[in-house]
């Protein structure tokens, strides 16, 4: 028997920003795209049929800002977004080849993209690189399959010039460019979100985590967070998201006695702790620095003894978090909108992936229920923008003929339920089915992409929102 369609999910609550539609309907999809959405669709056309009812189907969950390389996120990254209801993300921080490998070895059906660090000592040679070093890095990054450059201003940064300059060399590519505020010349603090600004005079700028500037570390956090709005809104060309988790997500690596992240040392400050190796493993003895983990597949928050005998096995190279993100800053966040009605921050994201934070779905559906989102706004913020952003067009709505990629969600638990991704199901009530990863990349990274086992989506981000249209 030759059926209309491949997949039918039967009865579920619709919700879609981009269509204005909101109820009960039955959604077709064949050949990994929508097909069709109508208030009742036979059975019998689907040769498979999900019941879906009282559950609602949303487009897929966009998460802007993750880690999943070796450096940073790990191998259990891609399960654990899987699990949190993501289909789509993007690594903010890469190295590239590691991202590209975990993706071919651990992958579980995720579209994933990628951006390469602007690291000193690592991918440029020191804390003032040349236009000429900045544009070889990010050719070399483009051809590996990344999509732009990530200033580490936060924990590695750069001088105030240099900074500048990565972020003309990524505008007259029409590459990605995103920044963690901080350079030499100012901190990973509202001031450095306001430099941050001032050096991109105008060009298209990723700033990440806008919260992580509004801990209160300058002035009271709530005045700063209204700076970051009204910086925000006078400045449309930067492009952002913001996380609702109270947790950050920092490097617990040392060298010559001293962590060499720079936030590190100030988390261990904001603690009462000595910004030292000594001061780190007090923290984690007490509780204050939380390390990440890998146990039973996932990763988890560890401290006390057991923290600390895992991260001397590690040599001190894993991830470390503090609770360092008050919560008034993140509610308002993520809910200020512009004169206009739009929203001031593009985005909710988490920056997680393989740092336990992935809560979009848990804590985002909590300001649903609060009335401070509408579930469409959710949707607008958690896969439309962010696939604009992207430039990833059939992406983020449900248009006849957008790509099947779509998240269920539980919102009396307020879990994702099942994600499905181009049309097939890769995970369904917390457990992940999923195969591969397709990575989203450049005409100038899709063949190094082939070449390294994975399936290639290629995007334009000059005819994106990053820029502007």
């Amino acid at each position: 028997m030759a059926y209309r369609y491949d997949v039918l999910l039967k009865n579920g609550i619709v919700v879609d920003y981009a269509t204005d539609r909101e109820g009960v309907a039955d959604v077709a999809i064949k050949d990994g795209k929508i097909a069709e959405i109508a208030p009742d669709i036979a059975p019998t056309l689907a040769q498979e049929v999900i019941e879906l009812s009282g559950y609602h189907v949303v487009p897929g969950i966009i998460d802007l800002h993750t880690h999943i390389s070796a450096w940073i996120g790990g191998k259990f990254g891609h399960k654990m977004l899987a699990k949190a209801g993501v289909t789509t993300t993007l690594d903010m921080a890469g190295p590239v080849d590691s991202v590209l490998e975990l993706a071919r070895d651990y992958g579980v059906g995720l579209n994933v993209a990628t951006i390469e660090y602007v690291r000193p000592g690592y991918t440029v040679k020191d804390t003032n690189p040349s236009t000429a070093e900045l544009q070889d890095l990010l050719d070399r990054s483009l051809k590996k399959g990344a999509i732009g450059l990530k200033l580490l201003g936060g924990h590695y940064p750069l001088t105030p010039e240099a900074t500048a300059r990565a972020i003309e060399v990524a505008n007259q590519n029409k590459a990605y460019i995103a920044f963690h505020c901080g350079t030499l010349n100012k901190g990973s603090n509202i001031e450095g979100f306001h430099e941050a600004i001032e050096l991109a005079q105008g060009k298209a700028l990723h700033i990440a985590h806008i919260n992580s500037y509004t801990r209160g570390v300058i002035r009271p956090w709530m005045q700063e967070a209204e700076e970051a709005i009204a910086a925000l809104i006078a400045n449309p060309t930067i492009r952002c998201e913001s996380y609702l988790s109270p947790l950050n997500g920092t490097s617990a690596k040392c060298s010559q006695g001293v962590p060499e992240s720079l936030q590190t040392r100030k988390c261990l400050e904001a603690g009462g702790f000595a910004p030292t190796e000594q001061g780190l493993e007090e923290a984690i003895l007490s509780g204050w620095a939380q390390i990440n983990m890998e146990a039973g597949g996932e990763v988890v928050l560890a401290t006390g003894s057991e923290a600390v005998a895992y991260w001397r096995q590690k040599g001190t190279d894993t991830t470390v978090s503090f609770n360092v993100n008050p919560p008034e800053p993140r509610l308002r966040l993520a809910t200020a909108k512009r004169p206009d009605g739009r929203f001031v921050v593009d985005a909710i994201s988490t920056d997680g992936g393989g740092i336990p934070r992935n809560v979009i779905v848990e804590m985002g559906l909590s300001l649903v229920k609060l009335k401070a989102l509408t579930l469409k706004e959710f949707v607008q913020k958690t896969s439309y923008n962010p696939a604009r952003i992207l430039g990833l067009m059939n992406k983020g709505h449900f248009r006849p003929g957008a790509d099947a990629d779509i998240t269920v969600l539980d919102l009396t638990r307020q879990q994702a339920f099942m994600a499905i991704v181009n049309g097939k199901v890769i995970m369904v009530n917390g457990y992940v089915c999923g195969q591969g990863s397709t990575v989203i990349t450049t005409a100038a990274g899709a063949a190094y992409v082939q070449e390294k086992g994975l399936q290639s989506l290629v995007v334009d981000l000059a005819q994106s929102a990053f820029y502007g249209t």
